[in-house]
């Protein structure tokens, strides 16, 4: 049952899982464990729609380049799924075989790991099983692109869509305005012996389960984490370690423009790249997407148009009242979008700041930096794709200078995936978590969603995170073994300092 925790603090004296966040990650995780009979907590900090108050704690610094954490986020029950677009496409089996063009380690699990939870993942996102990954147009003539393959989900907004089944699954408790505040380390058993939750009066309470699993997204996976004193003093969180290292993002770079040639027709055309390019150029994958803004073609006429407005906007600032002006592309003109893979970094990360937010948590600073790896990505894929849109007869490609001369300071904006704080890897030198999603050196604490991805591909995090997701509640349902009787009680309100 759905209970508010700022008036319904019922909860039990033990469970067999406690998940913390409301996410895809965390209601599939919630709904999968009590299926089979577990008692499970599910706690998600918002309530069930969008608030101030809640929202607020997302509220972050930003340096390196911009990512909008506090914008690109929501923090209500469904989490990010009540803004998602839908657009579904799983990892390749070549992700998994070859590690990145950097000196970091890639995925330490089978492809074959991912690709058996994938019916189920697209079951949950009202995919039909198999309806297959289609192509939405015809590649380019050569070996370096090929037609994009993907789905759409409605989207599935799983606040609605799993509304009946996190309020009537026996075993389940589900709390919103719940939110963790700590993840308490006993180095004598190497286990996390209680969390720590709280409304927003701040009244504080602990909750004990067998394992936990966090299920907040990538920045805030990590946030739990470094802001935990006893992981700390426990040396599993350090300021060398990975904890909140390689976050990564989809590079959405302003590539260029192009025209069609008469007869090539008016379509969005999206393509990917081969394995062939990625090996050839040592690169990562990309998606890019050619659109017309319009059937009318004035080819870039608005160009000396667009630059006047871009000056006058800094010298007299209007910016809100021109934007769309400045920003608008000509009918006719065809733009380049794209869907870029970003290598791991440790260099692009989550950091504490001292500065604290209303429930007592030290905020965070987000740097998102790339790698100069991930800049030959950018440009072996613009300088590929205007050879092969013009020797396939499609049309002509000018490309951003930024695209081709990487001296040139990058137009990129992020696509709000955000993707590797808590990195799986075969060990803690190059990783946060192991193949099972558990973190390296505490035995009942599991972490859920993109976070953990050791790299992002080039394809929306939603399918695979629930692919993984799947596959840890395998897992956990064998460690947990056969479900037992049922617990009884509820929960003693404790006076924990703040």
């Amino acid at each position: 049952m759905i209970k508010d925790y700022q008036s319904q603090k019922e909860l039990r004296d033990y469970y067999d899982v406690c998940i913390i966040g409301g996410g895809p990650a965390g209601i599939t995780l919630a709904l999968r464990l009590a299926g089979n009979g577990r008692h499970v907590v599910l706690i998600e900090g918002g309530g069930h729609e969008y608030a101030e108050h809640s929202q607020d704690l997302y509220k972050c610094t930003s340096s390196g380049l911009e990512v909008y954490p506090g914008e690109t986020r929501l923090r209500f029950l469904g989490g990010t799924s009540n803004h998602w677009a839908g657009r579904c496409r799983p990892f390749e089996r070549s992700d998994f075989a070859v590690g990145p063009a950097v000196n970091i380690p890639g995925w330490p699990i089978a492809f074959n790991e991912m690709d058996r939870n994938l019916s189920g993942a697209m079951d949950i996102v009202d995919l039909p099983p198999q309806s297959g990954f289609k192509a939405i147009n015809v590649g380019l003539d050569d070996d370096e692109f090929e037609a994009d393959r993907f789905l759409l989900s409605p989207p599935t907004r799983f606040a609605q869509k799993y509304a009946k089944e996190l309020n009537e699954t026996q075993g389940l408790d589900v709390f919103i305005n719940c939110n963790c505040v700590d993840l308490e380390f006993d180095s004598k058993t190497g286990r996390i012996a209680t969390i720590v939750v709280s409304d927003y009066e701040p009244r504080r309470e602990r909750i004990k389960a067998a394992q936990f699993i966090l299920a907040t997204g990538a920045i805030e996976n990590a946030r739990q984490l470094l802001n935990s004193e006893s992981l700390a003093a426990g040396g599993i969180v350090s300021k060398d370690g990975y904890v909140g290292r390689c976050f990564m993002e989809h590079l959405n770079v302003e590539m260029g423009t192009f025209i069609l040639k008469d007869g090539q027709g008016t379509d969005v055309r999206q393509y990917f790249t081969t394995d062939a390019f990625v090996k050839e150029h040592h690169s990562g994958k990309g998606n890019v997407t050619a659109s017309l803004v319009s059937e009318v073609k004035a080819y870039g006429r608005m160009a000396a148009v667009k630059d006047f407005f871009e000056n006058l906007v800094c010298d007299i600032g209007v910016e809100n009242k021109v934007a769309f002006i400045s920003k608008f592309d000509c009918p006719g003109d065809g733009v380049l979008g794209t869907l870029i893979e970003q290598f791991p970094n440790p260099d692009s990360r989550i950091t504490l700041l001292e500065e604290r937010d209303t429930l007592g948590m030290k905020k965070v600073n987000v740097n998102w930096a790339l790698r100069p790896e991930d800049r030959n990505t950018i440009k072996s894929i613009g300088m590929e794709m205007a050879k092969c849109f013009a020797e396939s007869g499609l049309g002509f490609v000018k490309l951003e200078e930024c695209v081709y001369d990487v001296s040139v300071p990058l137009k990129v904006n992020p696509h709000a995936h955000h993707m590797g704080t808590t990195r799986m890897a075969a060990s803690p030198e190059f990783g946060v978590v192991d193949e099972n999603c558990k973190v390296f050196g505490v035995e009942n604490l599991y972490v859920a969603g993109s976070s953990v991805f050791s790299t992002g591909g080039a394809s929306n995090p939603t399918m695979p995170l629930l692919q993984l997701a799947l596959r840890l509640a395998d897992y956990l349902n064998h460690q947990l073994g056969p479900a037992v009787g049922t617990y009884s009680g509820a929960g003693v309100f404790l006076d924990v300092p703040s």
